[in-house]
């Protein structure tokens, strides 16, 4: 308690800092997640991309990013074990942002899409085995998290195959396919707007008191489906189709179509990126301000002021503008090759998969998601139309993030203990 009174200012900045430089992390590297596709297959360009993720991530981490923020990550740690030095807890976040944090700068520096989830879980498990004792770790909870890393790459790998296959069937197979286009588009623009309504009502604004059942999210996102069904339909009455001699099947005209519908997926997924991911950032540093200012008395779940949220917010803007492009490249061209129906497609499986993901309980990795859909996407062209160096390295990539974050995070626990302990 001694430790925690005298130096409790210094905590506070310390934790400020490193949770900005891990929002940062999550802006330059997990942004991607919902701008990569939408680059990738040229519907918008990367500098469309940084203007609609500035204003769309920071809406989300602020409006939707968590008045309540479970202090000991998802039940990761024993609340027990910490009650008789809450001063360890403290070491322990600091040290859990700073690792996790220092991780996404070395692999968003090569351009690596690692999950900045995994990341902060590697750094709190490496810190609370070492720091507080193998058994103050709920080691199911790390083995759920785990397992995640195969189902979820493979659902929305399967769902992007299944979805993809669908287009080209429908469309892309058909005798007039500008007309076929006109017909089932909007039937995938109500698809969109349903399952991005539910990544958001399910995952970003239980924090805004929102709070709604999955029944409830369930109606309300029909509703939502519908109304963006008529915009899309307005929308794409305005598009302007363009007779080329040497596109004898008007492919460019369908793929315009599915252009508009890529902007507004990557404005929804934005959005209820910055509402979920800014958890990662937010969530310790919530938790040494608690305990800080309650003198050392720990919550299990922390009132998050409001200038947190906005500091998480602009952490992950200032991330995507400074190192954003690496990830983004990867995800959207280093894969596969993505036009809008393809980007389309991988986007809709990963949401899908998010919510999914959200009514089971299951935890997931949006990285993990998205490449997988990606992957799907290109699997449907045949193993010929992948890139499989890029693949081995992502694979590479996101073995290594849970030991890394935990390395580090033991590394920078006995600094702290050391300096201030």
């Amino acid at each position: 308690m001694l430790i925690i009174a005298q130096h409790g200012e210094i905590f506070i900045i310390l934790a400020c800092l490193f949770g900005f430089f891990m929002a940062w992390g999550v802006g330059a590297n997990d942004v991607a997640n919902a701008m990569g596709t939408s680059v990738g297959s040229k519907a918008i360009t990367i500098k469309q991309a940084i203007l609609i993720a500035v204003i769309f991530e920071f809406l989300g981490a602020w409006l939707a990013g968590g008045e309540v923020t479970a202090t000991i990550r998802g039940g990761m740690l024993d609340p027990v074990l910490l009650e008789e030095n809450p001063q360890l807890l403290v070491y322990g976040m600091l040290s859990a942002l700073l690792a996790a944090a220092i991780w996404l700068l070395i692999a968003s520096a090569r351009g690596w899409p690692v999950s900045t989830t995994h990341s902060i879980v590697g750094a709190i498990v490496g810190f609370g085995a070492v720091g507080l004792g193998v058994e103050a770790v709920a080691w199911g909870k790390v083995g759920q998290i785990a397992s995640s890393w195969l189902i979820s790459p493979l659902l929305a790998g399967s769902i992007g195959f299944v979805l993809f296959k669908s287009v080209q069937y429908l469309i892309f197979e058909n005798s007039d396919p500008l007309a076929a286009a006109k017909r089932y588009v909007p039937g995938y623009v109500f698809l969109v707007g349903f399952i991005v309504s539910m990544v958001t009502l399910t995952k970003g604004l239980s924090h805004v008191g929102l709070d709604l059942s999955f029944g409830q999210s369930l109606m309300l996102s029909v509703v939502i489906g519908i109304a963006i069904m008529g915009l899309g339909v307005i929308m794409q009455r305005r598009i302007k189709f363009e007779q080329n001699a040497s596109d004898h099947f008007g492919y460019a005209n369908v793929e315009r179509v599915f252009g508009v519908l890529m902007i507004f997926t990557a404005c929804a997924m934005a959005f209820a990126h910055g509402s979920n991911d800014v958890a990662n950032a937010v969530g310790p540093l919530a938790a040494v301000i608690s305990v800080v200012r309650s003198d050392g008395v720990i919550d299990s779940a922390a009132l998050v002021p409001w200038w947190v949220l906005v500091l998480g917010g602009a952490g992950i803007v200032v991330g995507l503008v400074t190192y954003g492009h690496k990830v983004i490249a990867t995800v959207g061209t280093g894969i596969t090759e993505l036009t809008p129906s393809r980007g389309f497609a991988a986007t809709l499986a990963a949401a899908t998969t998010v919510v999914l993901a959200s009514g089971t309980g299951l935890p997931i990795s949006t990285t993990h998601t998205l490449v997988g859909a990606v992957l799907g996407v290109g699997l449907a062209r045949g193993m010929a139309a992948l890139n499989l160096r890029v693949i081995g390295t992502i694979a590479m990539s996101w073995l290594i993030t849970l030991p890394a974050g935990a390395g580090l995070a033991i590394l920078f626990f006995f600094m702290f203990k050391g300096m201030f302990g």
